[in-house]
């Protein structure tokens, strides 16, 4: 039993062989690091174009009157807004973090299906066009939101084939044919790739959650798919699911559409999990408290998440049977997700703590859902659900969970894992910068809308009465301040790629087979396959984590 020689953990001396260029992200490459960075840059810059759309909607709240842009246009930009930052930034992100850190930390050397791979990341930037391209479309853009609820995403004027109804549902249909695909392929990685010794309670956190969300995708995904294809019958060829004057079902559809897409929010937040479970233990010296409790608890929301979509119909006339069995288990499912909220702070109480970038966003972020899941607990039940439905309560709820929790763990997980991914060092005063900034124009923005949501604002108009006027305006201050918080975060990842400073392959001295290997790992991962020995997250423990260890 021998420990990884210290060469193997630092880069002094050696060149960068493996530095990713620009030609990297054209390239039909089946590595899945190229992939993974290909999915990553792909869906920042869809994050980028989505954020502007959100800067140009809270330019038109400012004020109650719609001075800034027409009705139509603003029914298209929130519509856009939702459908490019779910479908083209954060599941396409996530699926770079799970194809570039999976097969590493399970010691592997590349995906199962690495063609397969290639082919689900090359969808990205096709249905990420025509979602583009639907907000302008000559026949009008799609202006149903990002569910795209019948009667209103029925509703077809002539030019089919240019209609931006039609473009977002096949680029929606074609985004879920691309997460399936990956999911079959990660899914198949985690079980039948992990190196000699990791057992499933010697697995990385991370991994744990990336498997777990991708089972929701597995058994979820299809029916939202369907249901696209479907709503695209309806809108091209005549047929008559949704369609109530002609005996259909509106209905029908929310069921579809929400059976998926609120356990898509696990989807995204389970690797988020999965980030914080990571980077506590490093930058708090400490083992992950209840590493197996945690674990289990991801699997445990994966059962859950299945029975828990009606909360979102309350009011659609669900029967009162209908609405206690759901309000019941949405609440169940703040138990698991409540066991890792302890397990983290455990981690962190009397830990060591480094405050550097990648420790401020996973703290930032787990205080927004701590703040997000007592909002959630408060929508789960029917009689507060009833009194806030389509109003901006349920848009700060939903916005601290995907923003405040998710953006800020990816943003984490980003700094944590920049130095593995290129080789350089980030600028730690601009990562700093890019928090504060980012921490204060979250709660600018979303913070306000809990508020003015009690009050009776409703969602998705461009003009108020001049009662909501306040709380708008300190909104649309945080929604301009979190658009330059992507300046300093930009400026540091290009200049940090370009010019930074060399990087230690360890420089958090984090315990993982990803960090045992140099900075960036060379194509094929490990010359030789590792082989475990040691539990993960072991901080002052002895016992040398690996023993083989190639390169």
């Amino acid at each position: 039993m021998t420990q990884a020689p210290p060469e193997a953990l630092t880069n002094e001396g050696q060149p960068l062989t493996n530095l990713p260029n620009w030609r990297t992200f054209f390239s039909f490459s089946t590595d899945h690091k190229v992939i993974g960075l290909q999915y990553i840059v792909t869906s920042f810059f869809f994050f980028l174009v989505a954020g502007i759309f959100a800067m140009i909607m809270r330019g038109e709240l400012i004020t109650p009157e719609p001075d800034l842009v027409d009705r139509t246009v603003y029914n298209a930009l929130f519509t856009m807004h939702g459908s490019i930052m779910l479908f083209g930034w954060t599941f396409p992100v996530l699926a770079g973090f799970a194809n570039y850190l999976v097969p590493l930390m399970i010691g592997a050397r590349d995906m199962a299906f690495p063609r397969l791979n290639a082919i689900a990341f090359w969808m990205v930037p096709v249905f990420g066009s025509l979602l583009i391209l639907s907000f302008l479309a000559p026949g009008g853009p799609a202006q149903s939101g990002w569910w795209s609820y019948p009667p209103v995403s029925i509703q077809n004027p002539a030019g089919v084939l240019l209609n931006g109804e039609f473009l977002w549902l096949v680029s929606v249909a074609l985004s879920g044919v691309s997460s399936i695909l990956g999911a079959v392929n990660i899914v198949t990685t985690i079980v039948r790739m992990r190196c000699p010794g990791m057992g499933w309670f010697k697995t990385p956190a991370f991994v744990w959650t990336v498997l777990a969300a991708q089972i929701i995708q597995l058994f979820g995904l299809p029916a939202l798919t369907a249901g696209a294809v479907m709503l695209l019958f309806d809108l091209t060829v005549g047929t008559t699911f949704f369609d109530a004057s002609q005996g259909g079902s509106p209905v029908l559809y929310q069921h579809f559409f929400w059976f998926y897409s609120h356990p898509a929010v696990y989807v995204m937040i389970l690797p988020v999990f999965g980030f914080f479970s990571e980077l506590f233990p490093v930058y708090a010296r400490k083992p992950l408290f209840g590493y197996k409790v945690v674990v289990v608890s991801s699997m445990i929301i994966v059962v859950l998440s299945a029975v828990v979509w009606v909360h979102h119909m309350f009011a659609s006339g669900t029967p009162p049977w209908m609405r206690m069995l759901f309000m019941f288990s949405t609440m169940l499912i703040s138990v698991p997700t409540g066991i890792k909220v302890f397990a983290w702070v455990a981690t962190l109480w009397g830990g060591k703590l480094r405050l550097d970038t990648p420790m401020l966003f996973a703290m930032g972020g787990l205080i927004n859902f701590v703040f997000a899941g007592i909002t959630g607990i408060m929508l789960a039940s029917v009689p507060v659900d009833i009194h806030v439905n389509n109003t901006y309560f349920v848009v700060g709820h939903f916005h601290y969970v995907i923003y405040g929790a998710i953006v800020f763990g990816i943003y984490g997980a980003v700094y944590h894992w920049f130095p593995k991914m290129t080789g350089k060092m980030y600028y730690e005063g601009l990562g700093k910068l890019h928090f504060w900034l980012t921490m204060i124009g979250t709660t600018l923005n979303f913070l306000p809308m809990h508020p003015v949501g009690l009050m009776g604002m409703p969602r998705r108009v461009a003009s108020y009465d001049p009662e909501f006027a306040f709380w708008n305006v300190i909104a649309s201050i945080g929604g301009f301040i979190l658009g330059m918080s992507t300046i300093p975060f930009l400026l540091n990842m290009i200049a940090s790629w370009i010019n930074g400073d060399r990087a230690p392959a360890n420089p958090w001295r984090a315990i993982g087979l990803e960090w045992l290997v140099p900075s960036p790992p060379e194509h094929e991962n490990f010359e030789e396959l590792p082989i475990v020995i040691a539990e993960p997250y072991g901080y002052g423990k002895s016992e040398p984590l690996t023993e083989n260890l190639g390169g």
